[in-house]
């Protein structure tokens, strides 16, 4: 099949010259685009030479019963017939899209226009039926909604993330090796503790790549369960799986042409590991249950707070694939290391986090600053936020402070990652929205609901209650 078919005044000569079968078929075949001839209820008569050539079908192939099912993609095939069989009375032009198998196994799309021929009395005669190749402008409707959804997706992230604020000598090195590698198509691995914005130093070089115009698609591989990781970041095709009741595209696809992030790639099973390092190595995918190879353009970016190298020597990560992701390392420093830059997040997070809260916060309290300035911030950043959002929420006045037990004693225990003792999130995470709940009443939606006070979704505060655990209802008894 081609790309075009164009065969201005070829079809109404037909009748007018009256060829015989003989030379219609000499004719059709000698045009260098598939075409399918059809009788008036739709069995096929005839296909030309190109068409054969495209699938591998011989003549005796196209009449038999199931050519259709061979030819078009399962998923295709009952919608086209239905079609087929709703214009197909009318005798008018009309238009169908499938899927076609060529001879290779790939299937491609094409957009079917479907032509009546009629005699001199005005009787249908035959249908011919030309094909125009659309496989790539249909990939890229494809994307764009997979795009669209990562987007959507993005936004609900959106609170979760600062902008890079500081001016530190630790962060100004970080950013400088951002603006170098984003020029390049370099596989990047970002290292460094959890909550020290390895997501932001990852969106930053995409912005500054020649791929910003393009999707930015974030995987995070703990949050996915290893049965499923594999169909997340390739795709599946139908039937694939129990539960794989269409054709999905993976995240790689959805990123053809931009980035993608993966983010704690040391989590990721082995397996997904030898799949991995394949698309690094040949740049390109096999969706789950297919045996095709697709051809992407990805730059790929990933992230860890795991000692990679302790996980290579211990044979839970594979060696070949961290040359492969291990390109260009760039390490986020932890909070801890930039002391400057703490009074400046404190200042702009404390602003965001009013503005969210629709309050008018007008001073810091110096004493806040000296305890934020002592403390070390397991957390990092991300540590910082949770006790800036918990206090501008608990604030009543316009003078922002903590209580200074908030920051001692605070309970941690040893995850095994950069050696280093963190503190959960889930706890801070709790206390806030129970202080929510407790100052409205229970009540989630609504201008003075929990949900307006914390600055969130409504959906996202009664997805956080059920995963915390937190009994909403005991908050309206009281």
């Amino acid at each position: 099949m081609s790309t075009s078919f164009e065969t201005p005044g070829v079809l109404p000569l037909l009748p007018e010259v009256k060829a015989s079968e003989q030379e219609v078929r000499a004719i059709v075949d000698a045009i260098p685009h598939a075409i399918s001839v059809f009788s008036p209820d739709g069995a096929v008569l005839y296909v030309n030479r190109a068409f054969r050539e495209f699938t591998g079908f011989t003549m005796e192939d196209v009449m038999a019963s199931d050519f259709r099912a061979r030819l078009y993609h399962p998923d295709d095939v009952d919608r086209v017939r239905d079609e087929r069989a709703r214009a197909l009375p009318r005798g008018v032009p009309f238009e169908t899209e499938q899927r076609a198998r060529r001879k290779d196994g790939e299937y491609r799309w094409y957009l079917v226009r479907h032509y009546p021929l009629r005699d001199e009395k005005g009787r249908l005669t035959r249908w011919y039926a030309t094909g125009t190749d659309i496989n790539d402008r249909k990939r890229a409707e494809e994307r764009m909604h997979s795009e669209t959804l990562a987007l959507r997706e993005d936004l609900d992230q959106s609170s979760m993330f600062e902008e890079i604020v500081g001016s530190s000598a630790a962060l100004r090195e970080v950013l400088a090796q951002v603006a170098k590698v984003a020029k390049t198509d370099s596989t990047v691995l970002i290292l460094g503790e959890t909550g020290t914005g390895k997501e932001l130093i990852a969106r930053a070089i995409h912005k500054g790549s020649s791929r910003s115009n393009r999707a930015f698609i974030r995987v995070n591989c703990a949050a996915i369960p290893a049965a499923l990781i594999a169909s997340e970041l390739f795709g599946h095709e139908k039937g694939a799986f129990t539960g794989a009741l269409q054709r999905r595209l993976g995240r790689f696809e959805a990123a053809d042409g931009g980035t993608i992030f993966l983010d704690e790639i040391g989590d990721l099973p082995a397996e997904t590991q030898i799949a991995l390092l394949r698309v690094l190595q040949e740049r390109e995918i096999e969706r789950v249950g297919s045996s095709n190879p697709i051809a992407i353009d990805v730059r790929v970016l990933a992230a860890t707070n795991r000692d990679l190298e302790a996980d290579v020597a211990s044979g839970a990560f594979r060696q070949d694939l961290y040359y492969r992701v291990n390109v260009v390392p760039i390490r986020t420093p932890p909070l801890r290391e930039r002391a400057d830059d703490i009074a400046v997040l404190v200042e702009y997070l404390v602003a965001r986090y009013a503005k969210k809260a629709g309050k008018n916060i007008r001073n810091i309290k110096k004493q806040t600053l000296k305890l934020f300035a002592a403390y070390d911030w397991p957390g990092n950043v991300r540590e910082l936020q949770n006790v800036i959002e918990r206090a501008v929420v608990l604030c009543e006045g316009e003078t922002f402070e903590i209580d200074e037990s908030w920051l001692k004693g605070k309970p941690g225990h040893v995850i095994g990652r950069m050696g280093r003792q963190v503190v959960t999130l889930a706890d801070g995470e709790k206390e806030l929205i129970e202080a929510a709940l407790a100052a409205t009443q229970g009540r989630i939606a609504g201008p003075r609901g929990a949900a307006a006070r914390l600055g969130i979704p409504r959906q996202t505060l009664e997805w956080k209650i059920k995963t915390l655990n937190i009994d909403k209802l005991a908050f309206r008894v009281r």
